[in-house]
């Protein structure tokens, strides 16, 4: 078996924000087959930390110097009554204990656990690969161990700055890319049929991509808010966009979940934590084209020229694979980074 020690995690092309701090990245990992007891053991033994038991669903692991470790059932009716104390009658009490106990027992089969790291600096990304390996020894399964496990790995890499012309070189990217992005993740089935990975609607996308357009954040902002009034994309910009005017997000969408913070939110992947060799140098490695793409304009416009004349022509959309364009592409035109 390849341990982590003998892996090279590389760094994206810029590795500090704006204000010179050095960047972050938030993971989430999600998986079944190992109970929350035991999950919750396995973080905290990682980071030196404590647990902190909020509920039967809820633990959060204390210690790491860059924040908390949550480990949660992602099921919000039963992280609910397990949060539940307050005072009822007995026969009541006793319904309530054994409808959650049956729920809790079904959904055991199918929710995942959930662990959402705090916002670690980038090069400590060598230490999600360790937890992955221990957490595969312990017996957590992943997306491939069933066809209703639609289980994801969620990457948040803090934006290198939050200047409307990065952000939207970063979107461009994405946009030119995410052909062979899904590609390259072989996004399961089951998650293809959920709505938590949508495309971008193909009109926005060939707005988006033309060289021409380089908006004002207002501009950027409303246009992502008009086409894509949802947290279901594959890249989630929402988070983002409320930390930069809240206000103009919360006017066109109300949902509670969506909370801001300075990072992208990279919903693609699978969790394939139970396959052997398996960790997430190989998502963050597709992202890392993003981050290269974003840094060199020529070489972005170049690919967003390709792309739109891919768009504008119905049967190559229809009969051409824009995954391979990108790959071939990516080879003959690697960049200087």
């Amino acid at each position: 078996m390849m341990k982590s020690s003998n892996l090279n995690i590389p760094l994206p092309p810029v590795t500090t924000t704006e204000h010179g701090e050095t960047r972050k990245i938030g993971v989430e990992l999600e998986m079944i087959g190992i109970d929350i007891e035991t999950l919750s053991r396995i973080v905290a033994d990682r980071v030196s930390g404590t647990v902190e038991k909020l509920s039967r669903y809820e633990h959060i692991v204390h210690g790491d110097p860059a924040g908390d470790w949550k480990i949660e059932l992602d099921f919000a009716y039963l992280k609910k009554k397990g949060r539940e104390t307050g005072p009822s009658g007995k026969l009541r009490k006793d319904m309530d204990q054994l409808a959650e106990e049956l729920l809790r027992v079904g959904s055991e089969q199918i929710v995942p656990l959930e662990v959402v790291s705090p916002p670690i600096p980038l090069d400590r990304l060598i230490a999600v690969e360790y937890l992955i390996e221990r957490l595969r020894e312990a017996g957590a399964k992943g997306t491939e161990d069933g066809l209703l496990y639609a289980f994801g790995m969620h990457l948040n890499p803090e934006v290198p700055a939050t200047d409307a012309t990065t952000l939207t070189r970063y979107l461009k990217a994405f946009l030119c890319l995410f052909d062979w992005l899904k590609a390259h993740a072989h996004v399961n089935l089951t998650r293809r049929l959920t709505t938590y990975i949508d495309p971008f609607p193909i009109d926005y996308v060939r707005w988006v991509v033309d060289p021409a357009y380089r908006p004002e954040m207002r501009d950027l902002i409303d246009d992502y808010l008009k086409a894509n009034p949802t947290r279901n994309r594959a890249l989630d910009l929402l988070p983002l966009f409320a930390l930069l005017d809240e206000p103009r997000v919360r006017q066109v969408i109300k949902d509670p979940r969506i909370q801001a913070r300075p990072t992208f939110h990279y919903r693609l992947p699978n969790c394939e934590i139970d396959r052997e060799g398996w960790g997430i140098r190989f998502a963050w490695g597709d992202w890392l084209e993003v981050e290269k793409l974003a840094f060199e304009p020529d070489r972005l416009d170049e690919l967003c020229r390709l792309y739109v004349r891919f768009l504008d022509k119905p049967l190559d959309r229809l009969f051409k694979n824009w995954a391979e364009q990108v790959e071939n592409w990516l080879l003959s035109h690697p960049g200087d980074r």
